[in-house]
């Protein structure tokens, strides 16, 4: 049975896919995937490279990326020895805000701007993938004010009537709004759209990063405690987004039509009681954005059910979800999804399980937009206990495309899966959470792609700088990208 037809038969019957063992790829590239009637190639890891941990950003502070990258429109080119150059815009998260660690850091938010280069591979090596700081972009509210990467806790301040995260007087960040960025998409033009973690809106900039609309989540996303919006990640809200799970995935699609939003996990009301594997039954929206860029409502909203997992070793029920990290679009209904486990370098000291690229397809799936799941805060769990959906409600399916765990070729980028302490340089990183797709622009090969994979290192280094104060961790958690080559099959 392949994986599609395995994904299919467990939503059949009640929930996601599930692994109790490491999802280990032991084969050797080309993989060829049957899926739907078309052929999909997995040509394998193609080059790599990193940043060092300690790197320093255009602002003076250490450069934590990737939550999410792109690489700038226009840009990216092949070179005259057969490898590839562009702008790769990266987007760090809050900065090393961590509340529930005692730090607290008006951190502005940014893109920061990379040089990327890969020199094409050598007899017995990979291409080498070379990324240099090139400067950066600082975001800017409405009326030119930086943004802040605190916590709002319980602040909110409505703004053209949008309620918004900000913190309260006195607080870290007072008067500025909180963003969590973790998601980046650019438009042809060079606009872009910022999915945040704390609000789930997306922010609409212009090329200069100065804000211009904020799509803001409809009534069954937008995070509520008693009665009113609550953006912080200090407490869990009644419905809505789940803490620290808000628009982690976001995409357009390449005629740039469509904006598809996801989140990182179920939402609250969507939530089986029990273990985390309660959490399997995530939401993707899609917008129209071909008349206006900030829509006021989705045309599409989807289930999507996420993997589940059980910790290396453990040999018992699968209660993980494996939360989904990026999306890049393939057409109007196709994306990639990125889910992964929470085990690795900076995270859970387990081997990890689950990171895989995902195929989803969006076609026969139910349209939640306009219904009750949508404009209010109804459950669509059959039974609160699990996570089968209500009768009726048909999620989105999925195939498998790429499989991260690979020890042989993740030996070729220097990372291995075990045998490595945990603060091991060396060990794969936890967070993979940016992806990209770009045109291998080989005439020979006119349906290859480039999948970039890139890590969210969350700041850790043994040499971390914030506003000017250290921020020291007892490891170094590098900046790295794979590269992987894919042949995709037309719309």
């Amino acid at each position: 049975m392949n994986l599609l037809a395995a994904a299919l038969l467990a939503a059949a019957l009640g929930g996601g896919v599930a692994w109790t063992t490491p999802h280990r790829v032991t084969d050797a590239p080309p993989r060829v995937h049957e899926i739907e009637g078309r052929r999909y190639v997995d040509q394998g890891l193609v080059a790599a490279g990193m940043l060092p941990a300690a790197s320093v950003d255009f602002l003076g502070d250490t450069l934590g990326s990737f939550s999410s990258f792109a690489v700038a429109p226009g840009s990216w080119r092949r070179t005259a020895d057969g490898g590839y150059e562009g702008v790769l815009w990266t987007l760090p998260d809050r900065g090393r805000n961590d509340p529930e660690a005692g730090l607290f850091y008006d951190y502005p938010a940014r893109l920061e701007r990379l040089r990327m280069s890969i020199a094409p591979a050598t007899a017995g090596a990979i291409g080498q993938v070379t990324l240099t700081v090139d400067g950066g972009l600082e975001l800017r509210d409405a009326d030119g004010q930086p943004f802040t990467g605190a916590d709002p806790d319980d602040g909110v301040a409505v703004r053209g009537g949008i309620a918004l995260p900000v913190p309260r007087e006195g607080a870290t960040g007072a008067g500025r709004i909180s963003l969590d960025a973790e998601s980046l998409q650019f438009t042809a033009d060079g606009h872009f759209y910022v999915g945040d973690e704390y609000a789930a809106h997306i922010y609409y900039f212009d090329a200069g990063g100065r804000l211009q609309g904020v799509l803001v989540p409809p009534p069954a996303i937008l995070p509520m405690r008693d009665g009113r919006p609550y953006f912080s990640s200090l407490k869990a809200p009644h419905s809505g987004r789940r803490n620290n799970q808000g628009v982690e995935g976001m995409a357009l699609s390449p005629d740039g039509t469509r904006l598809f939003v996801a989140l990182q996990s179920a939402l609250v009301q969507d939530s089986a009681r029990g273990d985390a594997s309660g959490r399997i039954n995530t939401r993707v929206l899609v917008y129209d954005v071909s008349r206006e860029p900030v829509p006021k409502h989705p045309i599409g909203h989807h289930v999507v059910q996420l993997p589940a997992y059980a910790l290396a070793g453990d040999g018992g029920k699968a209660d993980r979800t494996a939360a989904q990290s990026e999306l890049r679009a393939l057409d109007d209904h196709r994306f990639l999804l990125l889910a992964r486990d929470g085990n690795g370098l900076g995270g859970n000291a387990a081997a990890p399980v689950f990171k895989s690229v995902l195929l989803v397809d969006t076609t026969g799936a139910s349209n939640l937009a306009g219904s009750r799941y949508e404009t209010g805060t109804g459950s669509v769990l059959a039974d609160p206990a699990a996570t089968a959906l209500k009768p009726g409600i048909v999620p989105a399916r999925w195939s498998e495309l790429l499989n991260l765990l690979d020890p042989a070729q993740l030996a070729r980028a220097g990372l291995r899966l075990d045998g490595v302490a945990a603060d091991d340089p060396q060990r794969l990183s936890e967070k993979w959470e940016a992806m990209d797709l770009l045109p291998a622009l080989d005439p020979a090969h006119p349906d290859d792609w480039l999948l970039l994979v890139g890590n969210d290192n969350d700041f850790i280094a043994r040499r971390c700088v914030m506003q000017g104060e250290a921020c020291d961790s007892p490891l170094d958690n590098d900046n790295r990208v794979l590269v992987y080559r894919l042949t995709l099959p037309r719309p």
